[in-house]
């Protein structure tokens, strides 16, 4: 069954793409003349996700009349106007406006293309893949190679049995966390109501071996800097029909 809820995080100030985001939020940003948001929405709701909650702070009316125009998913705006909620306790506060159960999480500046035609998509496999017997958390995983905008830091030791442990220099198998997850809601059931980041859970989940990793097919892409918009266009357009 396909996972039909998902949160995704977009509330962050984007200080590293000034002066674009002096007057414009993060996910609005264009890339190919796409708003970064919109390939976010557009892999969430291609995986079955009908409602995403979205979180807003930087611009908050800009991305509301925005997201009013979609369709598919519904969207639910997580407001943080008053206060940043940081990683963990934005998605703690909108997971309160979603239903319980098994929720997809993306970071609307993280998001791929050149997924295999005709077979499922990383967020379908990811949803597959997802274990609540077995795992707090699912994470959507990329090799160093197939990213474009990323810093070169690897986050994880993938193992052979799927668990993740954070990656110390000279480990077997680094990844890159690729901005996805899966888990159910009730994990954050007990979350703090302030600001926290959303790695407590990652390493509270991997002390008990409870965090997952699946590997993306495709190329995924992280745009943090004007410099990244080009990379990603290059990107974008080189896997468009015709690129």
């Amino acid at each position: 069954m396909p996972i039909t809820n998902a949160m995704v995080l977009a509330a962050g100030l984007g200080t590293r793409l000034r002066p674009i985001t002096d007057t414009l939020p993060k996910p609005l940003v264009p890339i190919a003349g796409k708003p970064m948001i919109d390939y976010v929405l557009d892999l969430l709701g291609a995986a079955g996700v009908s409602t995403a909650a979205v979180n807003v702070h930087h611009f908050a009316d800009q991305m509301e009349a925005h997201l009013r125009r979609r369709e598919v998913p519904r969207i639910l705006i997580s407001d943080e106007r008053d206060a940043l909620m940081n990683s963990g306790g934005g998605l703690a506060k909108g997971l309160k406006l979603l239903d319980q159960g098994p929720v997809l999480v993306m970071n609307a500046d993280l998001f791929w293309v050149g997924e295999n035609a005709g077979t499922p998509g990383n967020l379908q496999r990811l949803s597959e893949f997802f274990d609540p017997e077995l795992m707090d958390m699912a994470l959507l995983c990329v090799r160093l190679e197939d990213t474009t905008g990323h810093n070169g830091k690897r986050d994880f030791s993938l193992g052979a049995d799927g668990r993740l442990i954070r990656y110390r220099e000279g480990m077997d198998n680094p990844v890159v966390y690729a901005g996805a997850i899966a888990l159910e809601s009730q994990l954050f059931a007990d979350a703090p109501k302030d600001p926290f980041n959303l790695n407590i859970y990652f390493d509270r989940a991997i002390e008990r071996g409870r965090l997952f990793g699946l590997m993306l097919e495709g190329r995924w892409m992280t745009v943090g800097t004007p410099e990244a918009i080009g990379e990603a266009e290059t990107i974008v357009r080189r896997f468009e029909p015709g690129g």
